[in-house]
């Protein structure tokens, strides 16, 4: 994967997910606190792909200005235990979130190179990815660590296209 379409949050839902990051630290979990590139930040993504073309950021970008993106409340603790081993934070889907989704991927739809099945319409389940590449164990200790989670409400304050190679994010709303 080389691009994602993510949302990031207001300063009070970062602090609260930087917090559990914190505490997934504390007990021996590696958090993206301590993410390779240093510079990762809470967010959801929305859409992955091997490349976003500029043409098509352009689309998005003007799409984006007519869609209103509704708070995200994180607030399911869970995992995907695959050959990553994710700890997620959950977003309760509801109609609104589902159609900002869709009118995302209607845009990337045949512009893109190698979509990201995870993401598409029918299989993404929204989330802000807690730790990841952990063994069970690990997974394990960070669910007992962070159970039970305090809802997060989070106000979108900008998405961007970001360059999952380098952290390079480029804000299009």
């Amino acid at each position: 994967m080389a691009h994602t379409v993510a949302v990031f949050f207001d300063d009070e839902a970062e602090r609260k997910v930087r917090a559990l990051w914190r505490r997934l630290d504390q007990a021996g979990v590696p958090s993206l606190a301590k993410h390779p590139n240093g510079r990762w930040a809470p967010r959801v993504t929305f859409a992955a792909a091997k490349q976003i073309p500029r043409k098509t950021r352009d689309l998005l970008k003007d799409e984006l200005r007519t869609l209103a993106i509704p708070n995200l409340w994180l607030s399911n603790l869970g995992t995907f235990p695959n050959t990553e081993n994710v700890l997620m934070l959950g977003a309760v889907v509801d109609a609104e979130l589902l159609a900002v989704h869709s009118a995302i991927h209607d845009v990337l739809a045949g512009r893109v190179q190698s979509p990201q099945a995870y993401w598409l319409p029918g299989s993404w389940t929204p989330h802000c990815t807690l730790t990841q590449g952990v063994d069970h164990h690990q997974l394990v200790e960070g669910f007992a660590a962070l159970h039970p989670v305090d809802r997060i409400e989070a106000r979108v304050e900008h998405v961007g296209i970001v360059d999952t190679q380098t952290a390079e994010v480029e804000i299009i709303k």
